[in-house]
């Protein structure tokens, strides 16, 4: 079991951080626009290459059809968790990290059922007081190294952990469909924060690809109407409003309608095209703000629509009751915050038929070329990895992606020739881009106080989109303009609705 844990942690590790960050996306932002806080946001997430160890196994036979198996777990992470909150335009940042737990759960399987898994529910309670460590620096200073504060924060953690799961106290989760449906088909329609956060910590429990990066299968089309009844935000006016809406899962900056000064009751009628990567878990996000000229934007309320609503090629109209957040138990929803029209439509992707055509100029040279189908879709570009690049006075490389006026880029890997990034960027676009190029370069970035010397490129290369179109993908390494030996590993793919 250690040996199996260990050889795929790479892979929970990964699945594990984008569930922790999905589930914590829709509590940080209800601290948005309050206390002057600007954004909240992961800097670095990581639990380290170390993975958890069984010291030991208790197995029970019971006389139920139940299955009660007790492991002793230690984990001596070196796990990296940073976190950064903008308050005012300052930036502070908190990491937690050399995390170290020894815990005994006691998990029990039941019923056991002729179905795989072969049990419908799994149960979950300590059997004593947890044991953890770690280290936690704020601005720089490692605040666990005050000894009173270490003592007091060690006996509070192991308090209320034990207060929530010490035994006989159990957390259930439901395995099989029957009761994942008992779980949520009855409150997912009046509730849709319940299903939100059933899809957060449910996926992995689950098994639903949450290890591997899921692609575009098709575009949500947003049409945000209008909103109706909105509350005065203004001392001494009425309110300002306008509509932040993202998908779940995605770390893509959200979209904003346009401002409506002075209007309680704003028509927008403006359209926006969110790439959709899994419409059975994603909800598409809409948060209303009241725009303010010198202090934070006030947030008016906020909903969510689970896209499992939607049928494909068909428009819904909403009319949502705004709330103030999707906390069920949060008494500040009863109050009416107004409401606001949206119309929704997912087109999924053409699923490529054509037959390609086999072109001759009569010479012995052939081409092939795909019919090419009318209409917008989504350029995705998958910047990998770079090869041999150099800077002549630091090497700390990032991909830049520009495209039409947009700009994307990557993370910035410090001190290497040979940087992986392994991201993805989406360009959403009304028709096949046939005759256009896309730039891509590498650069270098080093934090100094002087701007002198911070920024150098180190090659760049413009890729022709043409058979991209026309073969649907291309999966190639380049040479560098301006890099001595450096290659850019780049994949581009083309999907049309």
């Amino acid at each position: 079991m250690n040996k199996f844990i260990f050889d795929m942690w790479p892979f929970l590790d990964k699945a594990i951080c984008k569930i922790i960050r999905s589930a914590t996306r829709p509590i940080f932002d209800q601290y948005i626009g309050k206390y002057g806080i600007e954004s909240i946001d992961f800097g670095d997430l990581t639990l380290g290459t170390l993975p958890p160890t069984l010291q030991g196994i208790k197995v029970y036979e019971m006389q139920e059809k139940e299955l009660v198996i007790e492991p002793v777990i230690r984990w001596a992470s070196i796990a990296n968790v940073t976190v950064n909150v903008k308050v005012h335009s300052f930036k502070l940042s908190t990491q937690l990290l050399d995390l170290h737990i020894m815990l005994a759960p006691r998990v029990t399987l039941k019923p056991l059922v002729p179905s795989f898994p072969c049990f419908a529910n799994l149960c979950v309670s300590l059997m004593e007081k947890p044991r953890v460590d770690f280290g936690f620096k704020l601005l720089g200073g490692d605040v666990m190294a005050i000894p009173i504060l270490y003592q007091f924060v060690q006996e509070q953690i192991s308090k209320q952990v034990a207060i929530l799961y010490h035994w006989p106290k159990v957390i259930q989760i439901p395995i099989l469909d029957g009761a994942r449906g008992t779980f949520i088909g009855e409150t997912v329609n009046s509730d849709p924060w319940v299903w939100h956060k059933w899809i957060a910590h449910a996926t992995f429990i689950q098994g639903k690809e949450c290890g591997a990066t899921k692609k575009p299968i098709g575009i949500l089309r947003v049409k945000v109407i209008r909103a109706m009844d909105l509350p005065k935000m203004d001392l001494l006016g009425k309110s300002d409003p306008y509509v932040k809406l993202r998908l779940s899962g995605e770390r893509l900056p959200s979209k904003k309608t346009s401002v409506k000064m002075s209007n309680l009751n704003p028509e927008w009628n403006e359209h926006f095209r969110l790439v959709v990567k899994d419409p059975e878990t994603q909800v598409l996000e809409l948060q209303m703000f009241d725009w303010e000229k010198v202090k934070m934007h006030d947030k008016m309320g906020m909903q969510v629509i689970p896209l499992r609503s939607l049928a494909p090629y068909e428009s819904k109209l909403f009319t949502l009751d705004l709330l103030r957040s999707m906390n069920p138990n949060d008494q500040h929803n009863k109050k009416n915050r107004g409401k606001l029209v949206v119309e929704l439509t997912f087109d999924p992707f053409r699923e490529d038929n054509s037959t390609p055509a086999v072109i001759s100029d009569g010479e012995g040279n052939v081409s092939i070329k795909r019919d090419i189908p009318a209409g917008g879709g989504v350029l995705l570009v998958s910047v990998e990895n770079a090869e041999d690049v150099e800077g002549k006075r630091h090497t700390n490389p990032y991909a830049v992606v520009l495209f039409r006026g947009e700009k994307r880029e990557t993370k910035v890997i410090r001190k290497a020739r040979d940087p992986r990034w392994s991201e993805e960027f989406q360009f959403v676009v009304d028709e096949a881009p046939v005759d256009e190029k896309i730039h891509i370069q590498v650069r270098s970035r080093r934090r100094r106080l002087l701007p002198f010397h911070n920024k150098e490129s180190l090659g760049h290369v413009n890729i022709n989109l043409m058979d991209v179109v026309n073969n649907g993908r291309i999966n190639e390494k380049y040479h560098l303009i301006n890099s001595r030996n450096g290659k850019i590993h780049v994949e581009i793919k083309w999907n049309t609705v």
